[in-house]
């Protein structure tokens, strides 16, 4: 089914719904450790309770940073992003858990564009990949005219639900918090001239972007 595309208004608000719910959840840990530091003098408690709050401000200082610059503008328009601040960005996003991020990519910097659509990329990578496993980016062609392959290897591995069926052209044609990203991914896809490629290799997916 085609997807009806959103006013700007409309697709604001979707993607501002999509940031807050990223993080919401750290936030809200982060006050529940606070609640703990309050009530609870047992030096263990105040402890766990300090652990917890250094690692979801954490998580969710990554996740805003990702989200200013996989949706945010990021600089002025036509504007380039280093790549090395993309690969760091991408690691704090992935964090230290269940994923493990593999970057292949030359030095230098890149059209906002297309960093934009590298970095939503791999947030579609990470969805493929629900019980943890590796993510490795690969950036091929040019600097002024990029490749991107994220090769997602792990138990169950399976092609990102919401991107796969809007690429496909599957979805239910109703964007919602969930599947704005996916969409907002093939969006940026067009703009920059490029066609997102999701494939399954043996065991591994495939998530790519080419001309």
């Amino acid at each position: 089914m085609k997807i009806d595309n959103p006013t700007d208004l409309e697709l604001a608000a979707l993607i501002s719904s999509k940031i807050c719910h990223d993080v919401i959840g750290p936030v809200g840990a982060i006050y529940n450790g606070l609640e703990i530091l309050d009530e609870d003098d047992d030096a263990e408690a105040q402890s766990y309770a300090l652990d917890v709050i250094r690692n979801v401000t954490e998580q969710a200082s990554a996740r805003l940073q990702f989200a200013r610059f996989a949706f945010g503008a990021a600089g002025s328009a036509g504007s380039q992003i280093d790549l090395t601040m993309a690969e760091q960005i991408s690691r704090g996003y992935v964090g230290k858990g269940k994923h493990e991020l593999v970057w292949n990519g030359p030095a230098g910097h890149m059209a906002k564009d297309y960093v934009k659509l590298l970095l939503n990329l791999l947030s579609a990578s990470v969805t493929a990949l629900p019980r943890g496993g590796e993510i490795a980016v690969l950036i091929l062609g040019t600097l002024e005219q990029p490749a991107f392959e994220l090769r997602c290897k792990g138990t169950s591995a399976r092609p990102p639900q919401y991107l796969t069926d809007i690429v496909a052209g599957t979805s239910d044609g109703e964007l919602n918090a969930m599947n704005i990203q996916a969409y907002y991914t093939w969006r940026l896809a067009g703009l920059t001239g490029m066609r997102i490629e999701i494939l399954q290799d043996g065991e591994d997916i495939l998530v790519g972007a080419r001309a």
